[in-house]
This record gives structure tokens, C-alpha cells and sequence, in this order.
């Protein structure tokens, strides 16, 4: 269906359907498809852009080719039978994302998402006419030197992400059902760089044995007091002080059978923290030296950011002052949804987020245990069209709770944290510039 001038844009991103395992399971079929059907009630002069990683292709290693769309179509009919519906109203376009690259060396897929009212464009920037002025729109992983292709269209040229997601996320997904709980699955749901922290967290909380757990819990907890223990002696040692001022207080006196277990717990803790944390945090800092002078690690931590949204915003501002009629720069990749204006002109950069779930880490109220990773969906659009002259950006997200997920021990140890929130996005933005 061709359509000559469209006046209004939806905009969606990062759907990561498909996968091996348990990453082929949907969490907002429900939602996407009510989007959908909402759709169907515009005038056809409305686009539906979905800006890139609609499917998980890096994530299915069991199915090969073109036959990796039917093998995600057949686990998600209800939403391609919706998408078929609304393509009849309005144009469904699709782009590449990297997850997807597929789509951008071979044809067939075209062929195959037509028969879904989809059309597919490889172009890795499209540009949309609003008004007077422009959308410039890009998935995003060409700015992302982990994820970009140095040969777009190769089905050789493949980025270094492409080789860590097929090991490390594929894999977790096909041994996510010998867990206990299906945690695994979620790889995709933390960011990058947290992925070895969010290992450990639930190693310790759901894998860990409970016997091992419940010996480790009161040394992990007591870790800051031991610290301070420690100090105590060494100022006892040095003279300063006649008694190691942590045990000899009212307070501690007063504890009676306790005090006498907490000294025995603060001394093994002191023993392993000489022995064994002392030489580790040289070795640590060693490491880092060595990591820094690779280029690996700055002074922000590990390099490149792959959760980085400053990149995106320097390529904003370079479109924004190449072409002043540019209004809004869209794209997705980093799963956060945002809007912001970068500079003085009052342009827009807006990053169309995710459909996945998303966790978030929360530290505990005290001692050495991992952090806690909480859940959280942000399902969202935007919709930008002019009004009386002028760019508006609408922006709407479905409320989902998602399912209850942690142990009692997680919720216990960050009691009354909550993890930090999203960054907010207005619901109407009128581009004035």
C-alpha cells in the first residue's frame, strides 16, 4: 500500500521477539497487539515505523535463514495476525537493527514480512517529512562500536556483539530451565555492563545452596563492622587506645551470649579479610592499571559504554547542525526511553526504548551481599505530527506490573529501597524552533 503524504508517525522499537529456549516467550503480546487495534482507528495517512531489533535473529541459533521468521511468526501469531490487520489501515514500516541484521543481506524476508502488510526498508537512516521540517530515524548500532557493521549488507561483516550474544545469551537461554527459577531467560532485560554483577546476584540468592547461603549471610552482613573492628585493633596495637573500643562499649556489654557470638563471627571475618581481601584488592588495583593501559578501562569504567547515551547525543547535535530543518533525531538500541533536548535550537533526540523487561540493580542496606536486580516493564510509544504549524511529540506507555519474582531474603535485604526510577518523558513536547 503505497501512501503519498503521511501526516502522523508512531514510533516503536526494540521488540526482541525470538530466541532459543525460553527467550521465544512474550511478556506484552496482550499490550502490542492493543496498540495494534488501537492503530486501525488513524486515517491512512498515519506510519507505524519500528525502529530495528524487531526480532532476536542473534539469539536463535537452532533455525537458519529465512526460516528464522517463520520459526518467531509461528510463537507470536497473534501478533503478526494483528499486524497483518492494521497493515491494511496504515504503513507498518520496518528497519534493521543489529539483532536482526539478517533482514539487510537477504531478500527473502521482504518477501516473507509482505505477506504481513510489513515493509521492510535496510536503509540504516530513513527520513520523514513532518510539516516543514524532518525526522531523521536510525536504529542506532552504527554508533555503537561493538555492535556496528563495518560492512553494512555483509553477511560476513559481523561486530563483536554478534559473537557475545550468540554465546552468552543463546547459551543462557537453552540452560535457563535447569535453574532454580527461570532467571536466566532475563539476560536481555540488564544492561550490558552489569550482566557479570547480575550473574552474581542470583547465584547467591536462588542458585547458592541454602546451607552455604545462611553460613555466608552473617559474615557478608557484618563485613562493614569487621572493617571497623579491624581499625579498632590497629589503633589498640599503636597505643592509642587501651581496648579495642568496639567490644568494650555499654552497648556490646549489655548483649550478653551475642556479643560473644559477634566477636567470634568479627574474628574469623578479620582472619579472611587479612588473608584473603587484602592481596585481592592489590591484585584489583593491579588489574585496572593494566586494563586502563589497554584502553579497556577509563576513569568511568570499563570502555566503550555500551549503555552510553552520549554518543547518540553528539551525532544529534552533528545532524541538527547539518541540516537545520531536522526537528527530532529518533532511535532505539539502548533499551532507555528518553527525550531531550540537547541543545540551544530546541531540536528533540528522542530514544524509543524497549518492550522487553527491564531490571534494575538496588543496592542492599549494608554488608558485602549482592545487589538485588528488581523488574519492571516500560511498554511505549511516540507519536509525533504537526498541529497548527508546529512539531508535537506525544508520548504514551501501558502500566504492567510484571509478576512477583524475588525471594523473600531479596526483598528483606533492600527493605524500603526502591529502585531508581525511569527517567520521566512528558506526555506532549511541542517543537518550537
Amino acid at each position: 500500500m503505497q501512501q503519498d503524504a503521511v501526516r502522523k508517525y508512531y514510533f516503536v522499537s526494540d521488540l526482541h521477539m525470538g530466541g532459543d529456549g525460553q527467550l521465544q516467550n512474550c511478556d506484552y503480546t496482550a499490550e502490542f497487539v492493543a496498540f495494534l487495534k488501537q492503530l486501525e482507528k488513524e486515517s491512512a495517512d498515519t506510519e507505524l515505523l519500528i525502529v530495528g531489533d524487531t526480532f532476536g535473529f542473534w539469539e536463535l541459533t537452532l533455525v537458519r535463514g529465512a526460516e528464522k521468521l517463520d520459526h518467531i511468526v509461528a510463537a507470536h501469531q497473534a501478533i503478526f495476525d494483528q499486524l497483518r490487520d492494521t497493515g491494511k489501515r496504515i504503513k507498518i514500516t520496518m528497519m534493521v537493527g543489529n539483532h536482526d541484521y539478517e533482514l539487510a543481506c537477504n531478500a527473502e524476508f521482504s518477501t516473507k514480512l509482505r505477506q504481513y502488510n510489513i515493509h521492510l526498508d535496510t536503509s540504516l537512516v530513513l527520513i520523514r517529512a513532518v510539516g516543514d521540517k524532518k525526522i531523521w530515524i536510525e536504529h542506532g548500532q552504527q554508533r555503537d562500536e561493538f555492535n556496528a557493521f563495518p560492512d553494512y549488507g555483509s553477511p560476513y561483516a559481523l561486530p563483536v556483539g554478534y559473537f557475545i550474544t550468540q554465546t552468552f545469551v543463546s547459551g543462557a537461554s537453552r540452560h535457563s530451565d535447569f535453574g532454580r527459577g527461570n532467571w536466566l531467560k532475563d539476560i536481555r532485560s540488564v544492561g550490558t555492563m552489569q550482566i557479570p554483577d547480575w550473574v552474581l546476584s542470583n547465584y547467591f540468592y536462588r542458585e547458592m545452596s541454602a546451607v552455604l547461603r545462611w553460613v555466608l549471610l552473617p559474615f557478608l552482613l557484618l563485613a562493614g563492622v569487621t572493617m571497623v573492628a579491624i581499625a579498632g585493633e590497629l589503633l589498640r596495637v599503636v597505643g592509642i587506645f587501651d581496648y579495642n573500643i568496639l567490644f568494650h562499649n555499654p552497648l556490646m556489654s549489655r548483649l550478653g551470649i551475642i556479643d560473644n557470638v559477634l566477636q567470634v563471627v568479627i574474628a574469623i571475618n578479620s582472619i579472611f579479610l587479612v588473608l584473603f581481601g587484602v592481596p585481592a584488592a592489590v591484585v584489583q588495583r593491579d588489574l585496572k592499571r593494566t586494563l586502563t593501559r589497554f584502553r579497556l578501562l577509563t576513569d568511568y569504567g570499563i570502555s566503550p559504554n555500551l549503555d552510553s547515551e552520549e554518543c547518540y547525543l553528539k551525532a544529534a547535535q552533528q545532524v541538527f547542525q547539518a541540516d537545520g530543518s531536522v526537528a527530532v533525531f529518533v532511535f532505539g538500541h539502548t533499551h532507555g526511553a528518553f527525550l531531550k533536548r540537547p541543545g540551544p535550537g530546541g531540536q528533540v533526540v528522542l530514544n524509543t526504548g524497549t518492550w522487553l523487561k527491564l531490571l534494575h540493580r538496588v543496592p542492599v542496606h549494608f554488608g558485602l551481599l549482592p545487589a538485588v536486580y528488581y523488574p519492571s516493564f516500560r511498554l511505549n510509544y511516540f507519536c509525533i505530527e504537526t498541529e497548527n504549524n508546529h512539531v508535537v511529540i506525544t508520548y504514551v506507555a501501558f502500566p504492567k506490573t510484571p509478576e512477583r519474582e524475588l525471594t523473600w531474603l531479596q526483598r528483606l535485604v533492600t527493605l524500603g529501597k526502591a529502585p531508581k526510577s525511569s527517567e520521566a518523558v512528558p506526555a506532549r513536547t511541542v517543537v518550537d524552533f
